[in-house]
């Protein structure tokens, strides 16, 4: 188990198997030594875990614990391409997507939900840039989505 496994586990997460893409795309890919997944949405076992809009269905607090979902998906799809997640050099950035009611504008706050469980689980390596950007749909009604850019340490180093 990677150090990274590791402290998912001591925060009471396994991490997820990579979810199959849901239309013609990859999950994510790797060019050098970045790897970026596609968006990812809060899925569990197969099943959307959190749906519809965030300031209407769902509270903010729902939107955080749906982030940090669709970070455990994105984390899974890193792993399925490089391999162990303590590979991971530094999450540079993330981009992050709030299914917003009208009037919404805590997508900083959901987003921390993301933010906070990649410091939690890299230290200083898991600190990133970020987007949050309220829409008004995201596909199959999911709270969010959450795409992940990180730099990989290069095999056998």
């Amino acid at each position: 188990m990677s150090t990274a496994e590791a402290r998912l586990q001591d925060l009471g997460l396994t991490l997820p198997d990579a979810p199959a893409a849901v239309g013609s795309y990859v999950p994510a890919i790797q060019f050098g030594n970045m790897v970026v997944t596609s968006g990812q949405l809060p899925m569990v076992a197969g099943e959307l875990a959190f749906k519809g809009k965030i300031g209407a269905d769902l509270s903010a607090e729902d939107g955080a614990a749906a982030a940090k979902t669709a970070t455990l998906n994105c984390l899974a799809q890193i792993k399925a391409v490089v391999g162990d997640l303590d590979r991971v050099q530094q999450v540079v950035r993330v981009e992050g997507f709030v299914n917003s009611a009208a009037g919404f504008t805590a997508q900083p706050a959901v987003m921390n939900g993301a933010s906070n469980l990649l410091s939690e689980v890299f230290g200083e390596s898991g600190r990133h840039t970020r987007i949050a950007v309220g829409t008004n749909e995201l596909p199959l009604d999911a709270a969010v989505e959450v795409v992940i850019w990180a730099t990989i340490q290069p095999q056998g180093d």
